[in-house]
C-alpha cells in the first residue's frame, strides 16, 4: 500500500465529509484513513489505482479534488 492525500475544495460540513468518505471507500484497492473538510488521506494499491483516478471519483461526488502537490 502507498499512501497519498487529496486536497479537496467544496466541502464545507461532515455531510461532505460523509459523501467523500463513501466516494472513496467505493474505490476497489482503496483504504481510507482521514477525511476532513478540505483534505482525504488514503492508502491505496497502485495496481489497482491512482491517485488521479482517486481524484477523478470524489470530482464526480460533487468535490474539486487534486492530489496534494499538484495545481488545477
Amino acid at each position: 500500500m502507498e499512501r497519498t492525500t487529496l486536497n479537496i475544495s467544496g466541502m464545507s460540513c461532515g455531510h461532505c465529509v460523509g459523501r467523500v468518505t463513501s466516494a472513496l471507500a467505493s474505490i476497489g484497492g482503496v483504504e481510507v484513513e482521514d477525511v476532513k473538510i478540505g483534505s482525504a488521506t488514503i492508502g491505496y494499491d497502485p495496481a489497482a489505482t491512482s491517485p488521479a483516478r482517486i481524484a477523478e471519483v470524489v470530482t464526480a461526488a460533487g468535490y474539486d479534488a487534486q492530489p496534494a502537490g499538484q495545481s488545477a
